[in-house]
């Protein structure tokens, strides 16, 4: 398994030492068993702030490994067929995403102004 963070607090590094090997700077590598591959996830999760997290483990299918991410605004996993590829998504792609958000924020507050009147 190789799981990779990034921006998250030193004690989250320092707790994922226990069962794994820091090869550089937020980059872990180990091989656990599936249940505490879960529950390092789960810890990392929760513990990761505004951080970035990505794991990857072997797992018996097409590609041989399966994805996670957490915390990754500009990247998304896609299932084609069962083959998972990393779609990036561009700094025009974020923006005009904002930008939809921001609309649709307008037009909800809108319609919750006009029936509550």
């Amino acid at each position: 398994m190789v799981m990779v963070l990034e921006k998250v607090p030193r004690s989250l590094r320092g707790e994922l030492t226990r069962w794994l090997l820091e090869l550089d700077t937020g980059v872990f590598v180990g091989r656990v068993s599936a249940v505490v591959r879960e529950l390092l996830w789960e810890k990392v999760v929760e513990k990761a702030g505004d951080g970035r997290c990505a794991m990857a483990w072997r797992t018996n299918n097409e590609q041989g490994f399966a994805l996670r991410l957490h915390g990754y605004q500009d990247r998304v996993l896609r299932d084609f067929d069962g083959i998972v590829l990393v779609s990036v998504r561009t700094a025009e792609a974020l923006r005009k995403a904002e930008k939809l958000k921001r609309i649709a924020k307008a037009v909800r507050g809108d319609f919750e102004n006009q029936t509550s009147e």
